[in-house]
């Protein structure tokens, strides 16, 4: 249980940091890219996606780690690449897909139900950004508010 602990508090901060440094790479970075504002936003979804799926491979890669080396817990439902069937419990429980296809059995529980608080904390940190960011970047023209009043 203490490696799942300790694997818990490594993932949450490193997760964190990643996608701190993700978002803030591209709140500094945007405004200087000499491209059209709405290309950005495309970027904005690019890099929250790969940031995401970096995330999910970490908590899958500790799965992974905890199940296949450590032998602490199992999953019930895996298929034949115990790797594969990690990267997808993963993938699952970080978006809060929930099949349940494939069941954590012993102490890895404790991972499972904190990458889901934490895959939700991020995705909706990600929403927040691409809204601001479309705030920022989606107007038509550089004077799309700034309209002659009609009077």
């Amino acid at each position: 249980m203490v490696f799942v602990l300790l694997a818990c508090a490594l993932l949450l901060t490193a997760t964190t940091l990643l996608h701190y440094e993700a978002l803030r790479s591209l709140n500094l970075g945007l405004p200087r890219l000499s491209i059209p504002d709405r290309p950005k936003l495309v970027l904005v979804i690019i890099v929250a996606f790969f940031a995401h799926a970096a995330e999910m491979v970490m908590y899958g890669g500790a799965y992974y780690g905890l199940i296949g080396w450590l032998d602490i817990g199992s999953l019930s439902g895996a298929g034949s690449s115990m790797l594969a069937t990690c990267m997808y419990l993963s993938a699952e429980t970080y978006t809060s897909l929930g099949f349940g296809d494939v069941t954590p059995v012993g102490p890895v529980r404790m991972l499972v139900g904190v990458e889901a608080l934490n895959g939700l904390l991020l995705i909706g940190w990600s929403a927040s950004f691409t809204y601001i960011s479309m705030e920022r970047f989606w107007s038509t023209s550089k004077n799309a508010d700034q309209r002659p009043s009609s009077s």
